[in-house]
């Protein structure tokens, strides 16, 4: 869910590394790599644990939980895992298979008979394996709006509605673009087969089987624990708390929606590594192998190079059920990063080497230190030769953010320049709407524009005038930089009949798909 976050991701591959023989990493080089990184960057918490020859070598938290009430991360403190939640989904949907309840290759209808894509072909083939893949010929993110900012009133079943209205981008089954809301979806057909709701079975059915104790599906469903980890962001180098993120219905769960910790997460790690079997002597399936190894053969193909290419010499980087799956310096990996406002999360599977790492942190930006610590720990473990991984990230976000700042920068310094041009503020007002997004409203407050959405009422914001016939949002919500632009088409008497909008900032988070918005204005 977090753009900047695969940004870094993808820069880190980019820098050739050779020479790989397993070491063991220590529990003092990584309270010596978290002490650096924390030195380097402004960051609230974060908390590590490492699996090494299957055994659970360390468990420790840094840092703050929350600013406000000065409290410390530990190895118990939850945090907001978001998309690493997906892998649960899955998971979920295995242990079903295995009871015989669904097939991976049912349809979708046959279980949601209501669910409609943007093509009577595409509805009448989609299977639940195509809940999971991230192939649906829809684009990057699509639907998200929905969901972020927090605070708005879509449900399921809106979700499951709006895939009619959506435009795709590529042809079904033919190229990855991750998407949210199909494991929305997913985590429905979980509900309609079970019975229970997505969080309750994975509670049920996952958590409490393996000793996840502390985890729950939904923040809701936090219950006389204090050690919860608070997101924040960084504003001038300081550290500031914002509110966590919240969906009262519990809808966005099976896409993001779990709070876990290091200790219980690296018994969900653990349980991987034994391919579905748990327990102190193993005895316990919680998965098939077979359907376990459903989650780890590649669906939809990202990437492939013949001759290697990146950090780790990968050849091959592809999506399976909940997991992203590549070689890097000639081990198999699977992971898969998480990422909500100010919270960030990363789980990284060696299976060869019997091996795992989660790092989950409460800040923001913090794609730095989630993915440099990461690559730390792992190459100690893969046996690397030494990066200043750190020192290059730190590098390239330098970088990265001057560029963004002086985009956005422009735009405000146009939006100044156009103070004096003379507005008719009516041939603008009135009710939009788009499709799937629902209704919003353009209207005139203190002898200004404004912009409000009726259904996600965080996206309310001043409409500042930027040229031509397009308008500059800046949100009344700043816990993330997703301000945008707002372009209207004008009939022949100069009244705006409909609109278009889409991000100020090249680094906008993805799930901010403003793009995707048709407006249409209504006529009363």
């Amino acid at each position: 869910m977090i753009n900047i976050m695969n940004k870094i991701i993808f820069l880190l591959l980019l820098i050739p590394v050779t020479s790989f023989s397993q070491t063991n990493v220590s529990s003092k080089f990584i309270d010596s790599l978290v002490n650096l990184s924390m030195n380097k960057f402004p960051q609230a918490g974060v908390a590590i644990g490492v699996i090494q020859d299957g055994k659970i070598t360390h468990l420790k938290g840094y840092g703050i939980a929350s600013k406000n009430s000065n409290t410390s991360v530990d190895e118990n403190t939850l945090f907001a895992i978001a998309s690493n939640s997906k892998a649960f989904t899955a998971t979920a949907l295995g242990i079903l298979v295995d009871q015989g309840k669904i097939d991976w290759k049912d349809k979708v209808i046959d279980h949601i008979p209501e669910f409609k894509m943007y093509d009577s072909y595409v509805t009448a083939n989609f299977t639940i394996l195509d809940l999971l893949t991230h192939r649906s010929g829809l684009g990057l993110g699509a639907g998200d709006l929905m969901f972020f900012p927090d605070g708005s009133d879509f449900t399921v079943d809106d979700v499951i509605a709006s895939f009619q209205y959506q435009t795709p981008v590529s042809d079904f089954r033919t190229k990855y673009d991750y998407d949210n809301l199909l494991y929305i979806v997913a985590g429905e057909v979980v509900h309609r087969v079970s019975g229970k709701s997505w969080d309750n079975f994975v509670q049920d059915e996952i958590m409490a089987k393996l000793g996840m104790n502390s985890s729950v599906g939904l923040y809701q469903n936090i219950f006389n624990n204090p050690n919860v980890a608070f997101p924040h962001k960084t504003e001038n180098d300081k550290v500031i708390e914002i509110g966590a993120y919240t969906k009262n219905d519990g809808s966005l769960g099976a896409a993001g929606g779990i709070y876990s910790n290091v200790s219980d997460m690296s018994k969900w790690v653990q349980m991987h590594l034994n391919n579905g079997l748990y327990g102190d002597s193993l005895n316990d399936t919680l998965i098939s192998k077979s359907n376990h190894k459903e989650l780890w053969k590649i669906h939809t193909n990202v990437y492939y190079d013949p001759y290697g290419w990146g950090v780790y010499e990968s050849h091959y980087s592809g999506y399976g059920l909940g997991f992203f799956l590549q070689d890097q310096g000639g081990y198999s990996v699977a992971n898969h990063s998480g990422g909500l406002p100010g919270m960030l999360s990363m789980v990284t599977i060696i299976p060869e080497l019997n091996a795992g790492i989660i790092v989950l942190t409460n800040s923001a930006p913090g794609g730095l230190s989630l993915v440099t610590l990461t690559n730390e720990i792992k190459d100690e473990i893969i046996g690397t030769k030494e990066f200043d991984w750190l020192g290059w990230a730190e590098e390239r976000l330098s970088h990265s953010a001057s560029e963004s700042d002086s985009i956005v920068n422009a735009v405000w310094d146009q939006v100044e320049k156009s103070k004096k041009t003379k507005l008719d503020f009516n041939n603008y007002l009135g009710r939009y709407k788009d499709n799937w997004f629902g209704e919003v409203m353009v209207y005139e407050k203190d002898n200004k524009l404004w912009f409000k959405s009726l259904r996600s009422p965080k996206l309310k914001g001043e409409m500042k005038f930027y040229r031509a016939n397009t308008f500059a949002i800046a949100w009344e919500y700043q816990d993330m930089d997703c301000d945008a632009f707002i372009s209207f088409m004008l009939d022949e008497n100069g009244k705006g009949t409909s609109a278009l909008m889409k991000g100020i900032s090249p680094a906008i988070d993805f799930s901010f798909d403003f793009q995707d918005l048709d407006f249409v204005r209504i006529i009363e």
